[in-house]
Parts: C-alpha cells; structure tokens; sequence
C-alpha cells in the first residue's frame, strides 16, 4: 500500500488555483492548463482537462423510489499531478517559467524568473 507524505504544517505553494500551468513531465508533457485546485500538505495540483481518471460509479435512487438522484455510468475527473512536474507560464512571452518572490513595503508578491513580470 503506497504511503502518503508526512503533512508539514503552513506549507505554502507558489502555484496557486487560477494559474496557467504547462506540464513538464509525465504522460501529459507539453500539455497546458488552469491550475483547478491546489493541495499544499501533499503538494499536489489538479489541472483542468489533464490526467484524467475514469471511476465506474453505480445509479443511486431517492429514497422514494421514483426517480435516480445520481446518474451511474464512467465519470471523469482530473488527478493529481505533483507541483514540481509543472511550471507557470509567464504572461509576457508565453513560455514556462519559475516563480520568484518579491517583498515590497512588506507585502509578498510573485514574479516570473523569465521576464521579472508580476504574477500577483
């Protein structure tokens, strides 16, 4: 039975949901999408349209009896893909970049490495 990480308590990500994403290695490499949802403790991503998973969910009934609440069949859903198989891509020339932090007035911001654009 495979093992999850240890959980680190308050650890942060620098790609957050909403982000362009490109894939960087794996059975989607190349491909590029919108960050969905992001999972710091395991440090894990779900990517709109890549790494989908197929799940056989049976037809669940109301308790009346009358009508299915849920309709059964083959659902598809993204997986998880681990944060360092993917880069963002930097808004300025469109390539995968690595993200930086930048500290003003004491406020955080993330800048891409490639063009020094601010993410934020």
């Amino acid at each position: 039975m495979a093992r999850r990480p240890q959980q680190s308590p308050r650890r942060s990500l620098r790609i957050r949901s909403g982000d362009q994403v490109q894939v960087m290695a794996g059975k989607d490499r190349g491909k590029r999408g919108r960050v969905l949802r992001v999972e710091p403790a395991v440090q894990r991503i779900y990517v709109e349209g890549l790494n989908m998973r197929k799940r056989h969910v049976r037809p669940q009934q109301t308790p009346d009896g009358a009508s299915q609440q849920a309709v059964g069949g083959v659902i598809e859903s993204e997986g998880p893909i681990h944060v360092s198989n993917v880069m963002v891509i930097d808004p300025k020339d469109d390539k995968p970049t690595r993200i930086g932090v930048q500290r003003v007035d004491g406020k955080a911001f993330r800048i891409a490495r490639r063009s020094g654009t601010r993410l934020d």
